[in-house]
């Protein structure tokens, strides 16, 4: 069975403060007389469940169009941070910090699904994030708006993961998902040129 995990693209999914929420209109309409309905929609890529591209946070960085699919397919683990405040260790993590590990995916409690934009979340500290990058890590995932604290400037996670070959997941909707072994499919769409892709994200339970 298929979990979606994914915060659905409109009205309801906040954007971040100053960036450009959701909106739609018609183009053609079948009720004003068009033979079809047409839409069009306006909105930052960053908007509901997306992956950064490194162009996000570098010049010289890829965009969105060559996000590897390998990093977003396969074996994850969720792990559950809910109760842990500001920057979080190895320690927190639990079982994913032994062993090697490809995806992590961090329930922390405060994402936006259910329509509201948290204050603060947590994070991973940078030791952390690059312990677990010498372990093999591809994709740190968070049900959170950011995988750094929403006060960052320098965006030290986005930078540590995008150096080290891996990727991220933002806006994942965890709230009904138990920590544990899943197969993750979460492709990226194929937007050219820009600094984020939506994603529709699913998870299987292996365990």
């Amino acid at each position: 069975m298929w979990i979606d995990i994914s915060v659905p693209l409109g009205a309801d999914a906040p954007a971040w403060p100053g960036d450009t929420p959701y909106s739609a209109r018609w183009t053609w309409s079948l009720k004003t007389g068009g033979s079809v309905n047409v839409s069009a929609i306006t909105l930052s890529p960053h908007v509901a469940t997306h992956a950064d591209a490194p162009f996000h946070v570098r010049l010289d960085g890829a965009k969105s169009e060559r996000l590897p699919l390998a990093a977003f397919l396969g074996r994850c683990t969720v792990v559950d941070v809910r109760g842990n405040g500001g920057e979080l260790q190895v320690a927190s993590l639990g079982a994913a910090a032994r062993g090697n590990v490809e995806r992590v995916l961090l329930k922390t409690g405060h994402g936006v699904a259910g329509g509201t934009f948290p204050d603060a979340w947590p994070w991973l500290a940078l030791d952390a994030v690059r312990d677990l990058l010498r372990r093999g890590l591809r994709l740190l995932g968070v049900d959170a708006p950011s995988i750094d604290a929403r006060e960052s400037k320098t965006l030290d996670v986005h930078h540590a993961l995008f150096a080290g070959g891996a990727y991220n997941l933002e806006n994942l909707d965890l709230r009904y998902v138990a920590a544990g072994s899943y197969e993750l499919f979460a492709a990226p769409l194929a937007v050219a040129g820009i600094d984020a892709a939506p994603v529709r994200a699913l998870l299987r339970p292996l365990s």
